[in-house]
């Protein structure tokens, strides 16, 4: 009896610690799942896609994007039905939804400008946006589209438009140039005789082609702003791709305009530039689900500075920069000590932006570059949250800059960085990546860094022209647009080049022991550049 009565003892005494052990193993054990945001970039470029969904992953947000099969590329169009698809199934628990409108409407930023999708086709899928909100009415929904670009000419476009553009699109341009002047200001009685020249020497089926897929493209647009006022999406932002002062992309972003000008700033915009606002929209997400409101103070360098209007944009600087903030979800203000991101913008004092791989930017010293290095110098010193929008070039870094900020050791220093497209994607993504970084660990604020230097400063502004005048000494068929056969050749040549660039203007860092180079697109104008894992940057004497 006794043995029997010390045993049951014994095992109630056991139960009893066991059911008091439960709850907190329980609670040990009980895993918290990171916010989960659902993101469809307009195609699946680097920076479009992995670049952008990777600073908002180091935050800890599980952002999850479509696989590279349905996203479109520079040949593949992209696929909107998958697309819609994979939204419905993806959509269960998602707080947010960053998204791309061209991805889901014409299948991807390309597709936009060579779909053949009728308007029934195109206008169907805008309306699968009020379903989606119906089905899931509790997910903040931020888009981004494009208001169609106007490349300057053929060579510009990339191969980006449909074939006749390589014939005629300086034609084209010009002729739109004249058709938007005629609208705000009149033409003059040359300027008349030009435009019916054009109106002859342009082959009418193929102005007819394109003047008549963007008006398409226009009515969709038209339609999301009205989905906007129908509370369908929470924000809705229209990019200008790459435009100028005059041109068809400034003509039709008026008039959308006048179609939302019942809609505050907060709900509906129109913006220079397209690349960057993904990130945006991203932080924008993230800033409504901490319900923060992040402050931006901007100083240019000096000359004409905000005045700037830059090249492959319509407006000045500070207008597109003001936008891109409230994009974002911040707010402006006017004193460093009082800004969660002080923004620092690298123009030329004589407001023009020269391109990367011209030969000025060879690292020489020019006008205001040790004035703006001084100023950064004076703003870290300081402890200020600095970033840097390096848009003096577009397509890459200001190679003099970058050398005072290798000289000066404050390439880790700062807090974000970006100098890789046109002035205004530059700009853009370093207001959404500044605005996010203050919440990271100083290693994940120095890898963000690390691949903006590499791919920016080193490959863009560096590497890919030297590798661009050599393309003629490797073997195959290839050239810098279309690598084809040469291409395998290209990533190794770029490889060691940038492991020597690598060695000689950044610290010995154990992330840069491998770095390997893709190019997905088939040409040399974007890489896709891989180094190891980065868990920790280790600085070693060289």
């Amino acid at each position: 009896m006794y043995s029997l009565y010390k045993r049951g003892t014994v095992c109630a005494a056991v139960f009893m610690a066991v059911m008091m052990i439960m709850p907190a193993v329980s609670a040990r054990h009980k895993e918290v799942k990171p916010d989960k945001i659902l993101f469809i970039p307009h195609d699946n470029r680097p920076i479009s896609d992995k670049q952008t969904a990777e600073v908002v992953k180091k935050l800890g947000y599980d952002v999850v994007v479509p696989p590279d099969n349905i996203l479109g590329d520079r040949d593949n169009l992209g696929d909107p039905n998958a697309l819609w698809t994979w939204l419905d199934n993806n959509a269960l628990e998602a707080k947010a939804a960053v998204i791309s409108s061209d991805s889901l409407v014409y299948g991807s930023l390309v597709g936009s400008r060579k779909h053949n999708y009728s308007r029934n086709e195109v206008a169907e899928r805008v309306e699968r946006f009020s379903q989606f909100r119906k089905a899931n009415p509790k997910m903040s929904l931020y888009v981004f589209g494009s208001i169609m670009r106007t490349p300057r000419s053929g060579e510009a476009s990339g191969y980006e438009e449909p074939a006749y553009y390589r014939s005629y699109g300086s034609d084209i341009f010009r002729y739109t140039v004249l058709k938007d002047k005629e609208e705000v200001e009149g033409l003059s009685r040359r300027e008349n005789k030009e435009k019916a020249f054009l109106e002859e020497l342009i082959p009418q089926k193929n102005l007819s082609d394109w003047l008549g897929r963007r008006a398409k493209n226009f009515a969709v647009n038209e339609d999301l702003i009205r989905l906007t006022r129908k509370n369908v999406f929470d924000y809705l932002v229209l990019g200008r791709d790459d435009n100028a002062p005059y041109s068809q992309t400034h003509l039709e972003s008026r008039h959308l305009n006048e179609s939302g000008k019942d809609l505050d700033k907060t709900k509906f915009q129109t913006m220079a530039g397209i690349d960057e606002m993904a990130m945006l929209l991203l932080a924008r997400a993230v800033n409504n689900m901490r319900q923060e409101t992040p402050s931006v103070y901007t100083r240019y360098n000096w000359g004409r500075g905000p005045y700037t209007v830059p090249a492959y944009s319509d407006e000045k600087i500070s207008i597109s920069i003001r936008d891109a903030i409230t994009a974002a979800g911040g707010e402006a203000v006017t004193k460093p000590e009082q800004a969660d991101l002080v923004m620092m913008v690298n123009t030329n004092p004589n407001g023009r932006t020269y391109e990367a791989n011209e030969r000025n930017n060879d690292g020489e010293e020019r006008e205001g570059t040790q004035y703006f290095a001084d100023l950064v110098s004076e703003y870290v010193g300081k402890g200020y949250p600095v970033g840097i929008a390096d848009i003096a070039f577009a397509n890459g870094s200001d190679n003099a800059l970058m050398e005072q900020m290798r000289k000066r050791n404050l390439l880790f220093k700062i807090r974000a960085y970006s100098g890789w497209n046109t002035p205004t994607n530059s700009s853009g993504f370093l207001i959404g990546e500044g605005m996010l970084v203050r919440h990271m660990k100083k290693d994940d604020v120095d890898a963000l860094l690390l691949t903006r230097y590499l791919d920016d400063w080193a490959y863009q502004a560096n590497v890919r022209n030297t590798i661009a005048r050599q393309l003629t000494w490797l073997r195959g068929d290839g050239v810098y647009g279309s690598l084809d056969t040469k291409r395998e050749a290209v990533s190794l040549r770029t490889q060691k080049m940038l492991s020597r660039f690598a060695s000689q203007n950044l610290p010995a860092l154990s992330t840069l022991e491998e770095i390997h180079v893709y190019f997905p697109w088939n040409r040399m104008f974007e890489s896709d550049i891989q180094h190891q894992e980065y868990k920790e940057i280790h600085f070693f004497k060289k």
